[in-house]
C-alpha cells in the first residue's frame, strides 16, 4: 500500500542549510538512508518556505489566489515522503523514526489506490 507522509513543524527553515538538525555531523541523514535502502521510500522532498507558496480557490467562477498557506496554525508542511508499506501500522512506525517526529508532527495517510 502507498502512504503519504506529511512532515510538519512549527518553524520552517529559511534555507536548506538550516535543516542540518535532521542530519548527522557527517552530513548523512540516517532515516532517509534506512528507508531508501529498504525500498520503503518511493519519493519525497523538502518544501520551500510558505512565503513562496500560493493558495488557490475558485468561487463563482473567479480564481482567488492568496500568498502562503491559508491556515490558522503556526505548524506548516515542511516536506513529504511517499512510502510503500504493508500496513498503516508499518507506515506509522517508519514515520515515528523520522527526526522531525521528535519536535513536530508527521501525518500518515493512505492513498485511495
Amino acid at each position: 500500500m502507498k502512504f503519504l507522509m506529511l512532515v510538519c513543524a512549527e518553524e520552517e527553515p529559511d534555507t536548506p542549510e538550516q535543516e542540518a538538525d535532521a542530519t548527522e555531523d557527517d552530513g548523512s541523514f540516517p532515516w532517509l538512508d534506512d528507508v531508501t535502502a529498504r525500498g520503503i521510500r518511493l519519493d519525497g522532498d523538502r518544501l520551500k518556505p510558505t512565503r513562496e507558496a500560493r493558495t488557490v480557490a475558485v468561487r463563482d467562477g473567479e480564481m482567488l489566489v492568496s500568498d502562503g498557506p491559508f491556515a490558522e496554525t503556526k505548524e506548516v508542511i515542511c516536506g513529504y515522503d511517499i512510502l510503500e508499506c504493508d500496513s498503516i501500522e508499518e507506515a506509522v512506525r517508519v514515520a515515528a523514526a523520522h527526526p522531525v517526529a521528535a519536535f513536530g508532527r508527521i501525518e500518515v495517510r493512505p492513498f485511495w489506490k
